[in-house]
């Protein structure tokens, strides 16, 4: 009688569970514990576990990477597990299809909003000055990024965008809203340009937003207080670089960032010329300022201390530096003007209302501020324009000034026609 041997049982593996995963020790080479379905962790030696799936397709043996452990839990690994295997009973790739989406996700980023700004941002913001990109960039990233960055550029619609600029509204900041706004627009119409949306939601949302209240620069217009404050920068006492920068603001009226920042390359003496150069100016396009005797007498004095330097008006801590923009706005504050009497922008109202009192062409006065020409192209020719009377309007202007600061009872000046 032969003796019966019984087959030997074969086992199946056990499923992972957490505990196990979490306490799985790495060893001297990469070993595997396996789940169910072609489902296993893999440890290596430096002890990172990630979770993989054994799979064949065609006829060939493949590897899907699922993720790490212990980002990817074991339950999240058995559902990505089943979504592999319903593809693969469609006849469809699981690794082929995870480039696909990685593919379509890396697009998505590439066309996000954030991306497409930040791309419009590098390729304009050398055309414009260090503070205006800066504020531009702040408000990008402050109010616009965190709630449509990440949005495909393409589906922002314009009830989205009213959104985030309503947030802006509600704190009360306005005019940031219009301008955030604004630069979503120039954002959305190179978006359009370089085939990546097809409309600029923007558009659609003139009049949304009320129109936020227009600030005025606090100025001195009276004559008689023009002649104070004249006088009392005469008698100011602190740095003479300042004084002469408080003395110079009133004879050239440009901004008070284009005065701190005036170089002695740009100025020609003999000329009687302060030619501002395009990048300084708000506008981008350069500018003439003609200058009066009062003003040449100024820049005469302050060249013997300043003027083998870069700067007209060198910083005090360091002469490679233009002075603070705050240097002229606290001299005022201590000649005793508050912010609501005079700023260094107040020079530039206190010309422009009384020159266009004094009957002076609107056009040249408009000029001579270099306030924006609608056409850059034309801009850029005209930065000339009305100069030979201009120089007359800045003389007589200058000899105005000189009469109100020595109290002197003066009429207005004559202008020929």
């Amino acid at each position: 009688m032969g003796v019966f041997i019984h087959p030997r049982k074969v086992i199946p593996p056990m499923p992972l569970n957490d505990v196990t995963c979490r306490n799985a020790k790495p060893r001297e080479k990469a070993y595997k514990l396996s789940d169910e379905k072609g489902l296993y962790l893999f440890i290596r030696p430096n002890g990172s576990k990630s979770w993989r799936l054994k799979y064949r397709f065609l006829g060939k043996e493949k590897t899907l990477s699922i993720g790490l452990y212990p980002d990817v839990g074991l339950a999240q690994a058995r559902a990505a597990r089943e979504r592999a295997r319903k593809q693969l009973a469609e006849n469809a790739d699981p690794g082929y299809a995870k480039q696909l989406s990685k593919r379509s996700a890396k697009e998505a980023a590439e066309n996000s909003f954030e991306a497409i700004a930040r791309e419009w941002f590098t390729k304009f913001s050398t055309k414009w000055s260090d503070s205006h990109a800066k504020r531009i960039l702040r408000r990008l990233e402050k109010d616009v990024f965190p709630w449509i960055g990440k949005r495909p550029i393409a589906e922002i619609a314009a009830q989205e965008l009213l959104t985030l600029l309503r947030r802006m509204e509600n704190r009360g900041a306005i005019e940031t809203a219009h301008r955030a706004n604004q630069n979503c627009g120039q954002i959305f119409r190179y978006a359009i340009a370089t085939g990546r949306a097809e409309r600029d939601p923007s558009a659609d949302l003139k009049g949304a937003i009320p129109p936020p209240k227009k600030k005025h620069h606090a100025s001195i217009i009276k004559p008689s207080q023009i002649g104070e404050l004249l006088r009392a920068i005469d008698g100011y006492h602190g740095h003479f670089v300042t004084k002469c920068a408080l003395r110079l603001a009133p004879l050239v009226f440009v901004r008070p960032g284009e005065l701190r920042h005036a170089e002695w390359s740009e100025i020609d003496l003999d000329k009687a010329e302060w030619r501002i150069p395009a990048e300084k100016m708000k506008m981008r396009v350069m500018h003439i300022v003609p200058l009066s005797k009062q003003a040449i007498e100024v820049l005469y004095e302050l060249q013997a201390l300043t003027g083998d330097g870069k700067y007209v008006f060198p910083s005090v801590r360091s002469a490679k530096r233009p002075m603070s923009e705050n240097t002229v706005l606290g001299a005022l504050r201590r000649l005793g003007y508050t912010s609501t009497e005079m700023t260094g922008h107040g020079f530039r109202s206190m010309a422009s209302t009384l020159l266009n009192e004094q009957g002076w062409n609107p056009d040249a006065i408009e000029r001579q501020l270099a306030h924006g020409e609608r056409n850059t192209v034309r801009a850029a020719y005209n930065y000339a324009e009305y100069l030979p009377e201009r120089k007359k309007m800045m003389q007589e202007w200058a000899d105005y000034l000189e009469g109100l600061a020595a109290d002197v009872k003066i009429l207005p000046f004559k202008i020929n026609a």
